[in-house]
């Protein structure tokens, strides 16, 4: 009897769940500056109305009424919407490739046991599109979601890790008190992520792999 030890002294600490990570889309997984670009000039020929694609596509992220303001009457925002997503499949899809390191970071979410959710603004058939022609496997394709609204689906898949190019995806990870990893890949620059209460932000997601393994090894 004197060589047996409890079952608590043999027992290995629970193990913590694998991560739920989630991903923002525009200019973080995907480069869709040129797939947006060519679709608004399609948009302003269809219609006749002025559209300044160049200055367009330096500020995505917001939704894309937030956009179309600028261009059309108030009244005409919805059916132009309607109209832009409609033509987007044919134009914008094959033009848009995946950002540098965007599969190797859905990839070592995997590799970690985890789960990898892409929760973005953009309207979520165009979205699965543009994840289904570049490869990239998600396990889920949350959309029509900006800022503070993408808490709601972070929360529900359970995502500890919000990735994102923009003040509003560091805005939507803080309200599903979520860990916020900016990339600096799109509109918004190093300091703007960081000033925005980014609690991690990289230069790209070249950088990610490497980041989530030694975050996963200082959680455990």
């Amino acid at each position: 009897m004197a060589h047996m030890t409890s079952r608590a002294q043999h027992s290995a600490p629970p193990a913590l769940p694998a991560p739920t990570v989630g991903f923002d889309l525009d200019m973080t997984l995907i480069d869709s500056r040129p797939g947006i670009h060519a679709c608004y000039l399609a948009l302003a020929e269809r219609t006749g109305t002025y559209i300044d694609a160049d200055l367009a596509i330096t500020r995505l992220g917001p939704p894309l009424a937030d956009e179309l303001i600028n261009w059309f009457p108030a009244d005409q925002v919805p059916a132009m919407s309607d109209l832009y997503r409609g033509m987007y499949p044919s134009i914008a899809i094959a033009a848009t490739p995946a950002m540098p390191g965007a599969r190797e970071a859905i990839a070592a979410v995997h590799g970690a046991g985890g789960r990898a959710v892409v929760v973005t603004a953009k309207y979520e058939p165009n979205a699965k599109l543009h994840l289904a022609h570049l490869g990239i496997d998600a396990d889920a394709v949350i959309g029509d979601l900006w800022a503070e609204r993408k808490a709601e689906a972070l929360r529900e898949e359970g995502a500890s890790v919000y990735v994102g190019d923009h003040v509003g995806d560091v805005r939507g990870a803080r309200g599903a008190d979520a860990l916020s990893v900016g990339v600096a890949t799109g509109p918004c620059d190093t300091e703007e992520l960081r000033t925005a209460g980014a609690d991690v932000v990289l230069g790209d997601l070249t950088e990610f792999p490497r980041w989530l393994s030694d975050y996963l090894v200082a959680r455990a």
